[in-house]
């Protein structure tokens, strides 16, 4: 991150926008006072450090927060404390919103190959969505405890010597074993926000090889050998079939089916969908939250993950080929994107690989989100990103080459990206021999907001003949 000048500007507008809520909210009752005290301590501190400690990216998560939170607790200000009031607290919150985005814009090095952000407010809101989200995660991701960052570096040891002894180092593919055939699943109706779809579930039979680092923790979690997934079919046996990979945290019927939303998909181009749920994620979580291990440190269930992550779905694929011969392509976004990217490197027969605001290197992530040295006791030893790297290759999609000619593989990002990072994006164009990418002027949350990105996708599923 480049050198921030102290006193920057963009901090004096949370710090005035805290100081105010601090100032009106006790003349309004005892209720509203500590509900004030949320938004006005997050703008006023995050403000004071952004012209103290400038560079330290998790104070602009805070501040975007905390602007975010002042905004929606100052709509029924509006009616609790008077019009006026509220109305200046409300526009105070909605301008620190917009310019922490804007300094976050400003803060953040260019990537090669990355457009340059066009300065806006809509850009700096979204961008600021981004930092919000970043506030209300990273502090809740569970930690190595005491002990567990020596028993993480050992495993690492231990895998690398084995995956180099394997050859699975040099050639990633020999990691990844072909699944059975899915016979029989168990399919339910179900029903959500008045959408109706098929709960497909079935055992995973994944297991980690035999002699590999790690394993018996794999298989203890019990929730997570059952595999799931959404069904939307036609009767038409005949329409082609999109596989809709999710994000991090995702995972149930209802937060996935508005990331691919039926109405578009399903209804208006025809498709029948399959939206797998990941390993870790929803009803497969084995923490509080779904999608925990995913980025805890603890590297070898993280390559865990995403092997079982992509034999279950060709588990799927082979359940929906032996229902029918049509065309099937992967469409996945963010941690979906990287499992849609790695499956385009294993599986021969994919119609097409649409890839969006993709994560590609996990590790990278850590370490831009300071998750490697977040131990909960503060553990004197550090996880090592670069021999995570290492480990991860065998389940990399930047590791190993994809089987679609270059006309149906297909990208968008963000150019202000700030939970992945644009670069990452970059990254997979490239290998990827660069083909068609899409970049739109906004954050990773908001794809949904820019019609280039919908067009990206019709236009990768004509391509592939997918769609009419």
């Amino acid at each position: 991150m480049p050198e921030q000048a102290r006193f920057p500007k963009a901090a004096w507008v949370p710090l005035l926008s805290g100081l105010s809520w601090l100032w009106i909210a006790p003349g309004h009752g005892i209720f509203f006072t500590l509900l004030a005290a949320l938004p006005g301590c997050l703008l006023l501190v995050s403000g004071g450090a952004l012209l103290l400690v400038p560079g330290d990216r998790r104070i602009t998560h805070y501040a975007a927060f905390g602007g975010l939170l002042g905004a929606v607790i100052a709509l029924p200000a509006l009616f609790a404390i008077g019009f006026w009031a509220g109305f200046l607290l409300m526009g105070l919150s909605a301008w620190s919103f917009t310019a922490v985005g804007a300094h976050s814009l400003l803060a953040e090095p260019p990537s090669d190959g990355v457009p340059a952000p066009i300065p806006a407010i809509r850009l700096s809101a979204e961008v600021a969505a981004d930092e919000a989200m970043l506030a209300s995660v990273l502090p809740f991701l569970p930690a190595p405890r005491r002990g567990e960052v020596a028993r993480i570096n050992a495993e690492m040891s231990a895998a690398r010597e084995l995956f180099e002894e394997r050859g699975w180092l040099e050639k990633p593919a020999g990691y990844h074993s072909v699944p059975p055939a899915l016979v029989s699943p168990t399919l339910r109706a179900a029903r959500v926000r008045g959408i109706d779809y098929e709960q497909l579930i079935f055992e995973s039979g994944f297991e980690p090889h035999s002699d590999e680092p790690g394993r018996d923790r794999w298989l203890s979690y019990e929730a997570n050998r059952t595999a799931r997934a959404w069904v939307l079919r036609h009767r038409d046996a005949n329409r082609p079939w999109l596989v809709c990979i999710h994000g991090y945290q995702m995972g149930t019927a209802g937060v996935d089916l508005l990331a691919f939303p039926p109405d578009w998909l399903h209804h208006g181009l025809g498709l029948n969908l399959v939206l797998p749920v990941l390993p870790l994620h929803g009803a497969r979580k084995i923490g509080r939250r779904s999608g925990d291990g995913f980025l805890a440190g603890d590297i070898l269930d993280c390559a865990h993950a995403e092997a079982q992550a992509i034999w279950d779905i060709r588990r799927i694929l082979g359940w929906v080929r032996a229902e029918s011969e049509s065309k099937i392509g992967v469409f996945g976004l963010s941690l979906g994107g990287y499992n849609a990217a790695l499956l385009s490197t294993l599986d021969d027969d994919l119609a097409c690989a649409i890839v969006g605001i993709p994560l590609v290197d996990i590790p990278g992530v850590m370490v831009r989100h300071g998750l490697l040295f977040a131990t909960r006791d503060r553990e004197p030893e550090n996880l090592d990103a670069d021999r995570m790297a290492e480990i991860m290759r065998v389940v990399s999609p930047l590791a190993l080459e994809p089987r679609l000619p270059l006309e149906r593989r297909f990208l968008f990002a963000a150019v202000a990206d700030r939970l992945v990072s644009s670069g990452q994006a970059v990254r997979l164009w490239e290998h990827w021999d660069r083909p068609r990418i899409e970049w739109y002027q906004g954050g990773h949350m908001t794809f949904r907001a820019h019609p280039s990105v919908r067009l990206l996708v019709e236009e990768g599923l004509r391509a592939a003949a997918l769609a009419l």
